[in-house]
């Protein structure tokens, strides 16, 4: 028995002591480390015994110190540099072997994060390791790997590709939204459209299944979307309330970040700019040091009170020395986006982008350039120098979107001369330009011809050879193209001369020619373009109304305003056009709440251009509540978009009471109608001073007619005359509210605008006569637009009869001579 007892504590004894043995004292070392230097002195003294998994554990606990401490106290230069780290990342690179799939990629992850540059041989070795193991990875792996080679600019390597592969394989299987957000941003510039909405639908599943606490899957989605370029509403929608419901949680970076995307994706959520507008609004006081308050500057500026707007530059004036150059390039921005005045301000924080400029690369010099010159800054010497630094970059840059982006900015600023080495460097990548860059490069020539003096004496210049291969490329572009959606995307912002002498015919064309592939996802967009360019084109129009009609469950609710924009805008009545207007009026009635205010007061303002005014729209929008609500948005949005919204909302309170009485709307636009007449002091051009002279002839002296008329619901009429029961003009009694100036001005009696009438004699009539320039008729034809007929049946409501006067009539060649014009008039006026 004695014999058994002792056997049993040997036995105990050799396995307590082997335990003891087997503990890994340089691991336990590590896990107490509480700081960077506590993990350098454990490495230091433990070197010869360090193994893979110390290495490993080593490095992360690094990062991970640096990830748990705001931006601005990170310390990874001091690291980089410590004698300790390059022995983690000698024994990393010598035990490459050694680790395993997870192993392998988190301390590639880490290493990046403490920025061991890309071309490093430790991060070469990683990266074509994991390339050998790729397929293996779980999907963990893979998205934090595919993340390593974003911050690599890898986005458009094989490898990417590969991963792009894969994820295609197995998006079914990925059941984690992070990983699935992860692989979304990093793979977003190789997916096709297929692989696009397979990835949409997943998030768009995922996102049910996600804690609605953690708002960084949303913005990941958001963030996805803006790398894509694509407007998926319904998936910005979820990610919204998302956002919505964690507003107190956010902080002025992640504000900032979420309105950054938006704005990109032209995306506007009333009730999320008005709720970040409030929380920026108390973060104001607890945001003192430069990098929380360089986000909320750039967040809260744009939509402030100008009260708030002052405080914000004030802080800033303060803050403006402690800015590194990434914060006073975003502050320059800002200023510009607010177009501040603030010269003190200016001045302060261009002395920071001096000193900085040799951190900057070309992107961030061109929008530092492009920013200082549209708040017009007056400092010759530093405009001087980022011309200098522009045109090096330009000469080295062989991209076809920087050297376009480059050239852009170049060409706002004023030169003499233009060196010959930025014209080859354009011409050199010209024909791998897209439309879009293409027409960006016009206008840039357009202003460097205006510009040189030696173009003039010189027809066959360097100006004219590039302008003549931007002609062939666009062309060719155009006869080339065979994707409708692609090239949608390329026309987004494509404008000027330069495209509608050179390119829109072939554009329509083209167009045409791909009408097969017009289909619900791209119907808003295409009828978009139509209306910015001013076309009119019926078989395309055609073609919209058609698939509109057969799909318009499919179309997102607030996509009926671009969508049936060409129809009123235009005055094109398609076919099926009763069942167009129902169609879509049936999409967005019961989703009147969700629109945002500003939107829907231009939707209905689009309706009642082509004379429909829907009861429940037109109530939703004359209630207290929405236009309480209009107001404060109005508050948040850029002043243009302010001006244009408010503009609209008169002018559909103005049809609605003319034209729908029975809704008992009242007319509260007086004052503002009144106001916006004595700011616009508008000109007479010379065809109107010519047809008041001759109308003064027609009608027996000038007393029988007016100019220049403000009706009742402030229509401005360019000409009115009376005309009895026979036909005989009256004359006047009173004298007209303006006086024209030598130069064509038009100067108003301010204290006439109370549209008082006189009464006419029984039987007489009143006579509204309007000279309807271009912007009245569309661009390809003689076409009068949905403004012009809505201003006519107005001013036939308001008693008038109207006499229209089409530029192209008047300036015709039939009507070259004096005699002439007064007949036409007579015809006119006395039919």
């Amino acid at each position: 028995m004695m014999f058994r007892l002792r056997s049993v504590n040997s036995c105990l004894r050799r396995l307590f002591h082997g335990g003891a043995v087997t503990r890994d004292q340089v691991l336990e070392q590590l896990q107490v480390c509480s700081a960077e230097d506590h993990v350098f002195d454990v490495v230091g003294k433990n070197k010869a015994k360090l193994t893979v998994d110390h290495v490993n554990y080593a490095v992360r606990l690094l990062w991970q110190f640096q990830k748990e401490r705001p931006e601005m106290l990170r310390t990874v230069d001091l690291i980089k540099s410590h004698q300790q780290f390059l022995t983690l990342r000698v024994l990393a690179e010598n035990k490459i072997d050694l680790m395993d799939d997870f192993m392998l990629i988190d301390i590639l992850y880490a290493f990046l994060r403490l920025n061991v540059e890309p071309h490093d041989s430790l991060i070469q070795q990683l990266v074509s390791e994991a390339w050998l193991r790729i397929d293996r990875f779980p999907m963990a792996s893979l998205s934090k790997f595919a993340v390593c080679l974003n911050d690599q600019h890898l986005q458009h390597s094989p490898l990417m590709g590969r991963i792009t592969s894969i994820v295609n394989e197995r998006l079914p299987t990925i059941d984690d939204a992070r990983i699935l957000t992860a692989l979304m941003i990093s793979v977003s510039s190789l997916v096709s459209p297929q692989l696009r909405d397979a990835l949409i639908s997943r998030a768009d599943h995922l996102l049910h299944t996600t804690d609605p606490s953690n708002y960084n899957i949303p913005r990941r989605m958001v963030q996805f979307l803006r790398n894509i370029k694509y407007i998926h509403r319904p998936l910005l929608e979820r990610c919204n309330e998302i956002f919505l419901r964690n507003i107190p949680r956010l902080d002025a970076e992640n504000l900032s970040i979420i309105l950054g995307l938006y704005q990109s994706l032209q995306f506007n959520n009333c009730d999320f700019r008005l709720a970040a507008k409030q929380k920026l609004t108390e973060l104001i006081d607890s945001s003192t040091d430069p990098f929380s308050f360089t986000k909320l500057f750039v967040a809260l500026a744009p939509m402030a009170t100008p009260e708030i707007r002052e405080r914000l530059e004030n802080t800033a004036l303060l803050l403006a020395d402690e800015l590194n150059a990434q914060q006073a390039l975003a502050v320059a921005e800002a200023l510009e986006e607010i177009q501040s005045r603030n010269l003190s301000l200016m001045n302060k924080i261009a002395s920071v982008i001096q000193r900085n400029l040799h951190l900057y690369k070309s992107v961030e010099v061109a929008r530092i350039t492009q920013a200082l010159f549209l708040l017009q800054y007056q400092n010759p010497e530093l405009f001087a120098t980022l011309r200098n630094i522009l045109i090096k970059f330009l000469q080295h840059s062989v991209f076809p979107y920087e050297v376009t982006m480059l050239t852009r900015v170049l060409s706002m600023l004023p030169c003499p001369r233009l060196e010959e080495a930025v014209v080859s460097r354009v011409d050199a990548v010209v024909e791998q330009c897209n439309l879009s860059e293409l027409n960006t490069i016009s206008f840039a020539v357009a202003k460097w011809v205006r510009n040189d003096q030696s173009y003039r004496h010189n027809t066959h210049s360097k100006y004219v050879r590039l302008l003549q291969t931007l002609n062939r490329c666009g062309h060719e572009r155009l006869q080339t193209a065979d994707r409708l959606d692609l090239l949608l995307d390329e026309l987004k912002y494509v404008s000027g001369e330069w495209f509608e002498e050179m390119l829109l015919d072939e554009t329509m064309i083209t167009l045409q020619r791909m009408i097969d592939q017009i289909n619900w996802t791209n119907v808003p967009e295409l009828a978009f373009f139509l209306t910015r360019i001013n076309h009119l084109s019926p078989p395309l129009m055609d073609r919209i109304a058609s698939v509109t009609v057969e799909h318009i469950d499919k179309i997102h609710y607030s996509a009926t305003y671009a969508t049936l924009l060409p129809f009123s805008v235009l005055n094109y009545d398609p076919p099926q056009v009763d069942e167009l207007y129902d169609a879509c009026i049936k999409r967005f009635t019961p989703h009147l709440s969700s629109f945002d205010p500003h939107l829907l007061v231009l939707l209905a303002y689009s309706l009642a251009v082509a004379d429909h005014f829907p009861e429940e729209l037109i109530r939703a929008i004359f209630s207290i509540d929405f236009l309480g609500k209009l107001d404060s948005q109005l508050e948040t949005l850029p002043d243009a978009l302010n001006m244009r919204t408010r503009l609209r909302l008169m002018e559909l309170n103005r049809a609605v009471c003319l034209e729908c009485p029975e809704y008992q709307v009242p007319w509260f636009h007086e004052r503002y109608c009144q106001q916006l007449h004595r700011k616009g002091s508008g000109s007479v051009s010379p065809v109107q001073q010519q047809i008041h002279k001759m109308l003064g002839e027609v009608l027996g002296g000038i007393n029988c007619v007016q100019m220049a008329v403000v009706t009742p619901y402030f229509y401005t009429i360019d000409f009115e005359c009376k005309l009895d029961k026979h036909l005989k003009p009256l004359s006047y009694i009173e004298p007209s509210t303006l006086q024209i100036s030598d130069r064509g001005k038009v100067h108003w009696d301010t204290s006439s605008l109370e549209n008082i009438r006189d009464e006419l004699p029984t039987g007489a009539q009143r006579v509204a006569v309007d000279f309807l320039d271009s912007k009245y008729f569309c661009k390809n034809t003689h076409h009068m637009k949905g403004e012009a007929l809505m201003r006519k049946r107005h001013l036939e409501i308001l008693g008038y009869r109207v006499v229209q006067i089409p530029h192209f009539e008047w300036n015709s060649m039939e009507l070259s001579t004096h005699d002439a014009w007064k007949e036409y008039l007579k015809k006119k006026i006395f039919r």
